[in-house]
């Protein structure tokens, strides 16, 4: 740091040293600052505050910084008079939010860092306060969006996607299960597709998302620019104003509007084999339907943790009565029985690391997952609980 720091000394002559240092510090500090803001860039446009997720390189990946930054701008927003309406996006086309920073979390988890336990409990108050936002709340949804990326969009009032739109909730393939609120929005979705998607990771493209109920709005990729400068001219627009801007750019887009839903012919049997109460349940359903369809679910199934599948389907079954408050409280409780036991961990080297797609699940069949196992990880962790 040598010459650059001494420059700045013998510019400020005629301060004492103390003041000297200070502002030294400070100078240091707003430079380290500003590359953390570039992470995310929030500004005020119009009516609008703007949330732009700015790490194109790792397809928007979450993480705590982000979070952290995130956080008390959506909180101010939603109190100042002069913000109308929040808007969430992604930078780079290629992706809206992939997911939060599996790699930073699996590398904390290791070593018994805090990251493990401050990563999941800060998202988690995060995807609360999007979900109880009083502003309206747009998420446009272009490009991918998984995991932590679907928790910052589908519990807002308006979610638009594009052709560009890739959604999946992939996490039983490495020891997770779908969090951020998806045992809340997942079994709300109509008959068992939430089910579906959450024990398979099945990915969902474009106009489907609307059709399965994530999206609410579906707009040309290249229209977005647009749509945000319509939305950000608003004059302190309500809820309802939102809504007819979205609704006219849906109107006229085009886009695969003739296009069967992907999961169409399929829907009679998600709905009765995916309805059983427990995994083995399903497993049976599955093998006796014996079907093209059902014989590849059950190639799909047989690859994710057991242990993630047993998690997710008490989880998703719970949360159908819950409040999304609850939800997140529970699926806190399941991210540190997560990262305090070995599925997660091998399912991440696997998957992400070695890339060698074998994980060795431990225990390795669902047989072996007893239900006091799978009760423990939903127990109460007295005050290190999820407070909202």
């Amino acid at each position: 740091m040598g010459p650059p720091m001494g420059l700045v000394v013998r510019q400020l002559p005629r301060l004492k040293p103390f003041s000297r240092l200070q502002i030294i510090l400070q100078h240091l500090n707003m430079s380290k600052t500003t590359d953390s803001a570039a992470e995310v860039l929030l500004e005020k446009r119009g009516c609008a505050g703007v949330i732009t997720m700015n790490r194109p390189k790792a397809l928007n990946a979450l993480n705590l910084s982000m979070i952290r930054q995130i956080y008390p701008q959506l909180k101010t927003w939603e109190k100042d008079p002069e913000t109308s309406l929040i808007i969430i996006k992604g930078t780079g086309g290629k992706a809206f939010c992939a997911g939060g920073d599996i790699r930073a979390i699996t590398d904390a988890g290791k070593v018994g860092d805090r990251l493990a336990q401050d990563f999941f409990r800060e998202e988690y108050i995060l995807n609360n306060a999007v979900g109880t936002c009083q502003k309206p709340y747009v998420a446009l949804i272009d490009g991918i969006t998984m995991g932590g990326g679907v928790g910052l969009s589908v519990h807002g009032h308006f979610r638009v996607a594009t052709e560009k739109t890739l959604f999946a909730m992939p996490e039983t393939a490495i020891g997770l299960f779908p969090d951020v609120g998806g045992g809340y929005f997942l079994p709300r979705l109509s008959g068992k597709i939430g089910y579906y998607l959450a024990l398979t990771g099945f990915r969902l493209k474009g106009r489907d998302l609307q059709k399965a109920g994530i999206a609410t709005h579906f707009v040309e990729s290249e229209k977005l620019p647009a749509l945000e400068e319509d939305l950000i001219a608003l004059k302190s627009p309500s809820k309802e104003n939102v809504a007819d801007v979205l609704n006219s750019y849906h109107m006229k887009c085009k886009i695969d509007q003739e296009k069967q839903f992907v999961l169409d012919e399929h829907m009679d049997k998600i709905n009765s084999l995916f309805s059983a109460s427990t995994m083995e349940e399903i497993i049976q359903n599955l093998k006796q339907d014996g079907s093209p369809f059902a014989l590849k679910q059950l190639e799909t199934i047989n690859k994710m943790s057991p242990t993630s599948l047993k998690m997710t389907l008490r989880q998703l079954r719970e949360g159908a009565s819950m409040n999304l408050q609850d939800v997140l409280t529970m699926e806190y409780r399941l991210s540190q029985a997560c990262m305090s036991g070995h599925d997660f961990y091998e399912g991440v080297r696997a998957v992400l690391i070695d890339k060698d797609q074998v994980p060795k699940w431990k225990p390795a069949t669902l047989e072996e997952v007893t239900d006091e196992f799978v009760d423990n990880c939903f127990k109460s962790l007295g005050n290190s609980d999820l407070k909202l």
